[in-house]
């Protein structure tokens, strides 16, 4: 990235590469704004110290109220990225924080104890529910058997990063409450009950989030979310826990390191295992989450 000019703001040129806004979709206007901003800074296009366009700049370059364009403004300040100033307007800060945590898809159920270590999950909801036909499907079991359900949001520098939903069955959900929850990583846990974990099978994909979600991560109803969903599995194949967990993708991405090589019908591109890092933090390691 190029270092700070204090460079007054200046409009981008118009063209096939000016960011527009999407009238229908449901994130906020204000919010589009702060990502479009956002993706700037780290991008580079806005270096540190440098001036980020005012509440009439923006207003017009998108084409909306001086009070979106407020927001969209407060945002960013509220995401550490800028720091606003009566006389001085608003710049971006010496050194914004880093964009996200970067997890390898194959490796993020290595370490664990880090993801507890330098992450708080706090428990929202806990209980003993039957089982809907999807989770006992997920969990091999007959619907409307009793498994245990908890809700938790984890957060990263008390930022909330991710909203968890875990459905354990009954027998195994009663060596451990709320309180354990709170203190230790799900994985653990079910360790410490004696299950012997040995594989799990994920599926990434994306959402929106309602109105529950988006209050637990202090975001707007509707803010793009990445999902996962994980049946994780012990020795005897059983399966011992279901999770759905719904990422902010302003804090968490996956990242995957692949290699060509080439075999008898041509060309081909496979994964490479690689250890999943804080972005600009080479020496912290974080992966999985329970």
């Amino acid at each position: 990235m190029k270092t700070g000019t204090n460079k007054p703001y200046e409009a981008p040129k118009t063209g096939g590469g000016q960011a527009r806004l999407d009238a229908n979709n449901r994130v906020p206007l204000y919010h589009q704004i702060f990502l479009i901003l956002r993706n700037r800074i780290y991008g580079g296009t806005l270096a540190p110290g440098d001036i980020v366009a005012g509440e009439q700049e923006l207003s017009h370059e998108f084409d909306v109220s001086r009070i979106t364009a407020k927001r969209a403004l407060n945002e960013l300040a509220d995401a550490g990225l800028v720091i606003r100033e009566r006389g001085r307007g608003t710049r971006v800060v010496k050194r914004p924080p880093p964009p996200a945590v970067t997890s390898s898809i194959e490796g993020w159920l290595e370490n664990i104890s880090l993801m507890g270590l330098a992450t708080e999950a706090r428990v929202l909801d806990f209980g003993y529910v039957p089982a809907s036909e999807d989770i006992a499907s997920a969990l091999s079991l007959a619907q409307g058997m009793e498994v245990q359900r908890a809700v938790r949001v984890r957060l990263l520098d008390a930022q909330p990063m991710s909203y968890l939903v875990t459905y354990v069955p009954s027998d195994i959900g009663r060596s451990f409450d709320a309180d354990d929850l709170n203190a230790m990583p799900l994985l653990h846990l079910l360790e410490r009950a004696g299950v012997n974990v040995a594989s799990a099978r994920q599926s990434i994909s994306a959402t929106m989030a309602d109105a529950a979600v988006a209050s637990a991560l202090s975001i707007a109803t509707g803010a793009p979310l990445i999902e996962v969903r994980r049946v994780v599995r012990d020795a005897a194949d059983r399966p011992v826990e279901y999770l759905r967990v719904l990422y902010r993708p302003d804090l968490y991405r996956f990242e995957m390191s692949m290699r060509r090589v080439r075999e008898m019908d041509g060309m081909r591109w496979t994964t490479q295992t690689s250890s999943p890092v804080p972005a600009g933090d080479a020496d912290s390691r974080i992966t999985g989450e329970h």
